[in-house]
């Protein structure tokens, strides 16, 4: 599917679904693919017709704030929503790509979801029967990919805010686990943990004692 070359309007390509006949057009989007731990978690939204969002967007352009205040309007207004993951041990078993499209597709096989399109951010598909498009840049696009990108992110950056509570040392409350310098030095010092992808160069083969807290 091409992007809308027009003025912007993030709900170009659900107008022109629901036009079609689609009513419940899944858009989905992941986080977490560049991190050195944790899983990497989609989420799949499918917005109600006749009822828009505004602001929704790439969930890294908004600040904090406004991402948990749009995840709570999208959970309350959209027909249908869902968070799924794909675990460190899937992560390290069939790679990181895989595990992605893996999170994307449980949830569209989520119980109650039913979707009859899908809009998928990127340029892979997920695998599905089900008819849908790619978008390169879809969280920008389209705006149930980016309800998507927002319910992922917000997820996943509580569930890394939990973890750093029992492994404060690599600072994933401020970096999710992405690879910053606070957390190369804490594998460094450390050694990586049960949260960590070591299928990935966490740059220290030291495995974290227990100990050490």
């Amino acid at each position: 599917m091409k992007r809308n070359s027009g003025p912007h309007n993030n709900y170009h390509f659900e107008e022109k679904l629901w036009e079609e006949g689609f009513s419940r057009v899944m858009g989905l989007d992941e986080v977490g693919r560049g991190c050195l731990a944790g899983p990497v978690v989609a989420a799949g939204v499918i917005l109600k017709p006749g009822c828009p969002i505004t602001g929704i967007r790439d969930s890294k352009k908004l600040t904090a704030i406004h991402r948990l205040e749009l995840s709570a309007e999208i959970r309350e207004k959209a027909l249908f929503w869902t968070v799924q993951e794909s675990s460190v041990a899937e992560i390290n078993a069939i790679n990181i790509l895989k595990a992605s499209l893996l999170a994307m597709r449980r949830c569209t096989e989520t119980e109650q979801a039913s979707p009859d399109y899908l809009l998928v951010d990127g340029n892979k598909h997920i695998g599905s029967m089900l008819p849908g498009s790619c978008i390169v840049g879809g969280d920008d696009l389209s705006a149930s990919i980016g309800a998507a990108s927002i319910l992922a992110k917000v997820y996943r950056d509580n569930l890394m805010a939990q973890f750093h509570e029992h492994y404060p040392h690599y600072g994933w409350n401020s970096n999710v686990g992405y690879p910053t310098r606070k957390h190369k030095e804490g594998l460094l010092t450390y050694g990586y943990c049960k949260h960590h992808r070591t299928g990935f160069r966490l740059g220290t083969k030291k495995k974290y004692e227990q100990h050490q807290e």
